[in-house]
């Protein structure tokens, strides 16, 4: 399946799509070599240090409980935005809170989106998460939570400690405000009606 998400070619992460993700996670590092499974971890299973990232990370995608919006340029995925329930991503920061904040969790999350180095600054966030919105529409939709960073008014942070972008770009992308969480992050919510 190929979407067209603001005129850039978005696809799902699949065993099929497998090589386009690995090929951005060795590219940038994606955080410094965690290939997006910390979320994935609670608790950390012991085959995820035997094995390795990277191979633990396609283990996943290929028992189907990694999902993420691939973008790409030309033949190689650019950016991303990982999504799934919150039983595939229970390990999200400022947990403990959450749990504790969340009367009825969410039928998905998005917990982190990533955009390639020399890629940044096109809007390329915005567009992998509306690609993973449209994936969640495709899946039969829900309601849909992320955690982006709410910044003060003015405050600049570098993209790179942005593992799930800002309140605003979610806020233009439809999510609502929920509350804050932890310290300069905040839960948005999106409904999102089956496609």
């Amino acid at each position: 399946m190929t979407l067209t998400v603001d005129g850039h070619r978005v696809v799902p992460l699949t065993p099929q799509t497998w090589d386009l993700f690995a090929g951005m996670a060795s590219h940038s590092g994606l955080f410094g070599g965690c290939w997006c499974v910390h979320f994935h971890c609670l608790p950390d299973p012991p085959e995820r240090a035997a094995v390795g990232n990277p191979a633990f990370k396609r283990m996943l995608v290929e028992d189907g409980v990694a999902h993420a919006a691939l973008v790409l340029d030309g033949d190689e995925a650019v950016a991303w935005a990982e999504y799934g329930t919150v039983a595939e991503l229970p390990n999200i920061q400022h947990r403990k809170q959450w749990e504790a904040e969340t009367a009825v969790p969410p039928d998905y999350r998005i917990t982190c989106v990533q955009v390639r180095k020399d890629h940044r600054r096109r809007g390329l966030a915005e567009v992998a998460v509306r690609g993973a919105v449209a994936l969640v529409a495709e899946a039969g939709g829900g309601r849909v939570e992320s955690y982006p960073h709410d910044l003060p008014p003015g405050k600049k942070m570098s993209s790179s400690f942005l593992y799930n972008a800002t309140r605003t770009m979610y806020e233009r992308v439809g999510f609502t405000y929920v509350r804050p969480k932890g310290q300069g992050n905040c839960v948005m919510e999106l409904q999102v009606d089956p496609a």
